[in-house]
């Protein structure tokens, strides 16, 4: 299967993007992307999805070819997954599985704290789980063990006008020291170009951006969390060759769900992209069909 051009809905929080991919019929799969990327990310996975499902791919507020909306209090990991909750709304999807990646899968956590009952499942990928605060606090002192060299885009992307002034007519070669750099086994270059072509959107640099600017008062919030346990079964799909969201990360997970399974394939960050046909085997493994 694969994935339609980007479709268009407005709802009472602004105008979003979505693909859609699989059987009209099947069993709802919402799979959101993350930085620096878009709904696009899921294209090359969804070829080796198995039949009976239906894919729904949001494009987050400030990628793709969602709307780039200023201030950075639209940024909020909550407020972002109350976006897609509205989306799902207006496509009268009432209950569905969900799979996120990166921010996505931050974004992913909070659309199931926010509706448990309507996700069945998830998958998370590569990304901090936001209830994890023993786990979490010992990646932070791992980090600062080191030369925390890794994370220098952060501090980039966190400084007020910096991104806007220096990304706009460097996006290509911007995106590609992420997409290259953060992949092990090399990063397809369909993919590379569709993320070229939403990051030359206007307001783009800002809107992404805005992601690293509300992390602190997100990473607040999520450590009020440590009690909460995920209800539904989850599934965790690591690329163990990932240099930013380190193997650390996944320590003291099991202790913050009901039921997980935790996978790993030879891959870098990008995994979707890296090993689309091993991410999707495990993905199948896993979700439910029609």
């Amino acid at each position: 299967m694969h994935l339609s051009d980007p479709r268009f809905l407005t709802t009472s929080r602004g105008r979003f993007a979505w693909r859609e991919g699989g059987d009209p019929e099947g069993a709802p799969v919402v799979m959101i992307h993350g930085w620096p990327e878009s709904s696009y990310c899921w294209e090359h996975v969804a070829g080796y999805l198995k039949s009976g499902l239906r894919i729904i791919a949001p494009d987050l507020r400030g990628l793709g070819d969602s709307e780039r909306t200023p201030g950075k209090d639209h940024y909020h990991k909550a407020e972002l997954a109350q976006d897609v909750i509205a989306m799902l709304d207006a496509l009268e999807l009432e209950r569905f599985q969900l799979v996120g990646h990166d921010w996505g899968g931050i974004v992913a956590q909070e659309v199931a704290l926010a509706i448990p009952a309507r996700v069945s499942q998830m998958v998370i990928m590569n990304i901090a789980i936001i209830n994890n605060l023993k786990g979490n606090l010992e990646v932070i002192k791992k980090v600062r063990a080191g030369s925390s060299s890794a994370y220098w885009y952060q501090h980039f992307l966190q400084t007020p006008g910096l991104p806007e002034a220096m990304i706009p007519g460097a996006e290509e070669p911007w995106l590609r020291h992420f997409l290259r750099t953060w992949s092990d086994k090399g990063f397809p270059e369909d993919a590379i170009a569709e993320y070229v072509r939403t990051f030359k959107i206007a307001d783009t640099p800002g809107a992404s951006a805005n992601y690293y600017r509300t992390f602190n008062d997100d990473a607040k919030r999520w450590a009020s969390l440590a009690g909460h346990h995920w209800p539904m079964p989850s599934l965790y799909i690591y690329g163990n060759k990932d240099t930013v969201i380190i193997p650390a990360y996944l320590n003291h997970i099991e202790d913050c769900f009901e039921q997980i399974d935790v996978v790993q394939v030879e891959a870098a960050h990008f995994l979707q992209e890296e090993q689309p046909e091993k991410v999707a085997g495990h993905m199948n493994d896993f979700l439910q069909a029609n």
